[in-house]
C-alpha cells in the first residue's frame, strides 16, 4: 500500500497544533500503546533546571510529513508489523526555568531508523528505509506539561553519536531545537555536535536508558527546560 503524505509546513508553522492535540488524544485512546506508555513512572525527579541547549535541526527534519503524524512512531497507519529496533517510551515536562508546566506546547521528534537512515528525500545513504518506522512524530502537552512518544532506542551512524532531534514549540516564545543523547554511550565524546556544549550543558541534554515496567520496553525521560527568550 503506497503511505500517503502531506505537504510538509516548514519549522516555524504551528498550525499542526490542532491536528497534533487530535493525535495525541488518538494515541491515548489506543488500547496498546495507550496502556504501555500508562504502565511507565514518568514523574521522577526533574533534571536540574539548566536551560536546554540549541543544537542544529540537522539536514534531515522532514520535507515531507507521513499523514500518520502522532506521537507512537512505531506502527505506521495502513501497515502491518512494528518498526525495527528496541521500542523506546520516551517522555518528559516542558518548564520554564521556575519549573511551571508549560501547557499548549507541540514537541515533535525525529530520528533514523534502525539501520541508521532518515525518511528524508536527501539523504543518500544505503542502509535500508524501514517503511514501518514513522521517523517524525509530535506530542503536544497539557496542563502538567508533559509529552509523550512511542519510539525506538536511537543508534549511531556514521559520523554522529545516537540522538533524538527535538523542536518545541510553545505560545509567546520563540523556538527551541535541541538534540537528546543517551549516558553512558561510548561514542558521545568522538561527537563534535555533543561535544560543542558545556559540560553543564551537555548534562542537561544526556538522558539514561532504564527497562520499562512490562520489562520488554526501554523507558527514558527528558524534561525541557526553556529559559529566557526561548
Amino acid at each position: 500500500m503506497k503511505r500517503l503524505r502531506v505537504p510538509t509546513p516548514g519549522i516555524g508553522d504551528a498550525s499542526g497544533l490542532a491536528a497534533a492535540r487530535a493525535a495525541r488524544r488518538r494515541l491515548l485512546a489506543a488500547s496498546l500503546a495507550g496502556a504501555t506508555l500508562a504502565g511507565v513512572p514518568w514523574r521522577v525527579e526533574a533534571q536540574s533546571r539548566v536551560p536546554t541547549p540549541r543544537q542544529t535541526a540537522g539536514p534531515f527534519y522532514p520535507d515531507e510529513f507521513p499523514a500518520d503524524g502522532d506521537n507512537d512512531l512505531v506502527v505506521v497507519k495502513g501497515r502491518s508489523g512494528i518498526a525495527k529496533g528496541e521500542i523506546l517510551l520516551l517522555g518528559g515536562k516542558v518548564m520554564d526555568l521556575s519549573g511551571r508546566s508549560l501547557t499548549d506546547t507541540k514537541v515533535e521528534i525525529w530520528q533514523c531508523n534502525a539501520f541508521g537512515r532518515y525518511h528524508h528525500s536527501r539523504d543518500s545513504s544505503p542502509a535500508p528505509i524501514d517503511p514501518a518506522f514513522q521517523g517524525w512524530g509530535q506530542s503536544v502537552t497539557g496542563d502538567d506539561g508533559e509529552y509523550r512518544f512511542r519510539t525506538i532506542k536511537p543508534v549511531p551512524y556514521p559520523g554522529r553519536t545516537p540522538h533524538i532531534h527535538f523542536l518545541v514549540t510553545t505560545p509567546k516564545r520563540a523556538q527551541l531545537v535541541t538534540q537528546m543523547y543517551l549516558l553512558g554511550e561510548p561514542g558521545n565524546a568522538r561527537d563534535d555536535v555533543f561535544m560543542s556544549l558545556e559540560a553543564s550543558q551537555r548534562a542537561a541534554v544526556l538522558v539514561r536508558l532504564d527497562k520499562a515496567p512490562d520489562g520488554k520496553a526501554l523507558a527514558g525521560r527528558f524534561d525541557i527546560v526553556l529559559g529566557v527568550g526561548a
